[in-house]
């Protein structure tokens, strides 16, 4: 028996891989028709490259957000009608979470994640920024380090306690990777992404976000959604969309949103989509925390056995 109470929490870039949805495309004719459906929408093949990649392809912005959002959206379409008390999504993976909750539909969400992958890809080549990992120093440490550092380097993802992602300018953050084991981190380590993700450095691109999201329906969600600007819930459309709005520049508190599930009484959790990275974060949150992955034909074969 699928877990029908279990919180939903949905990855965001950095979990794909080539091949990824293949399976899915296989063996369940409900994801097969997500796929093929979303093709349509994209106006791109989101099949061959998911499935087959290469996989510097799929590692561009312009690229890896859709496919995961695509493969998460195909996870949900071979699983039976789920009734998850909240659901939450890391960075990108929100928007997954809108879709699970029924706030925005097939089209709006994946034309939104097109654009909001087409104006980060270009910022980044425009504006080029870069992000970092900082480990074993508390978020408060990390926020005073960027501070006494010249240029713009800011805080992007409160992952877990001891682990936050710094995002800014190419030697800002390169500065403060030098200065962490100052505040106590045991690493730091530049990331491979293409921009400054989460910062000040995405202003233009959140503005014109801003303007394109005006022009589409967001409906009340049937559960809440944990929104990554606060790490509180919501649910009306407006709220919805003015989170959207504020989350290219500002950080994912992924920590504050596992507590906020916890205080809901969550402790159970499926994973819908590529990988397993927020399994390990969420255990690193809360240890009693259980996350089942829902990524694989395989794992949903499993779930549905139970």
């Amino acid at each position: 028996m699928v877990k029908v109470s279990c919180g939903l929490i949905f990855p965001g870039q950095g979990s794909q891989f080539v091949g990824m949805g293949a399976d899915l495309y296989d063996r369940f004719p409900e994801s097969r028709a997500v796929y093929d459906r979303a093709c349509d929408v994209l106006e791109f093949d989101i099949r061959e490259i998911s499935f087959q990649g290469p996989e510097d392809r799929l590692r561009s912005t312009r690229y890896t957000q859709p496919a995961i959002l695509v493969h998460s959206m195909a996870v949900l379409a071979a699983l039976p009608a789920l009734e998850p008390p909240a659901v939450a999504g890391h960075s990108l993976g929100e928007y997954s979470a809108l879709y699970a909750a029924g706030a925005l539909d097939f089209e709006s969400v994946l034309k939104l994640v097109r654009r909001r992958a087409e104006l980060m890809a270009a910022e980044g080549e425009k504006n080029p920024g870069t992000m970092a990992a900082i480990i074993g120093a508390d978020a408060e440490k990390v926020g005073e380090l960027c501070s006494r550092i010249e240029g713009i380097v800011v805080p992007a993802n409160f992952n877990e306690p001891l682990q936050t992602v710094i995002s800014g300018e190419v030697e800002a953050v390169r500065r403060a990777v030098e200065l962490a084991p100052e505040i106590g981190a045991r690493k730091a380590v530049l990331l491979p992404v293409s921009g400054a993700f989460h910062s000040p450095l995405l202003d233009e691109s959140a503005r014109a976000f801003a303007d394109y999201l005006a022009g589409f329906e967001f409906r009340r969600g049937r559960c809440p959604v944990i929104a990554n600007i606060t790490g509180r819930q919501l649910r009306s459309p407006g709220e919805l969309r003015y989170a959207l709005g504020r989350q290219l520049t500002s950080p994912v508190r992924w920590v504050e949103t596992i507590r906020s599930c916890r205080a809901l009484g969550i402790t159970n959790y499926l994973e819908p989509g590529p990988g397993r990275v927020l399994a390990g974060l969420v255990r690193r949150i809360d240890r009693d925390a259980t996350v089942y992955p829902a990524g694989t034909a395989d794992e949903i074969t499993a779930l549905l056995a139970e």
